[in-house]
């Protein structure tokens, strides 16, 4: 029996200050990197996804955002 599947991880990279594109109030807003990784027998193994996204600690609103 093989045991295999996902897992995530969520890394935070930065504390930035700007302006809320949900709410219109300037916060700090959080720079994370969400990655996940295949793993087998509960060993990650490697990272088939990755997205980056900032989330405002105001209001909580996320948006994603490219790599670059």
């Amino acid at each position: 029996m093989i045991i295999f599947g996902t897992k995530g991880y969520l890394y935070q990279l930065a504390i930035l200050t700007m302006v809320c594109g949900w709410c219109g109030n300037p916060a700090a807003h959080t720079l994370r990197k969400r990655v996940t990784k295949f793993t087998l027998f509960f060993i990650p193994l490697f990272p088939f996804s990755t997205k980056y996204a900032t989330q405002c600690t105001f209001c909580g609103g996320e948006q994603q955002i490219s790599k670059e």
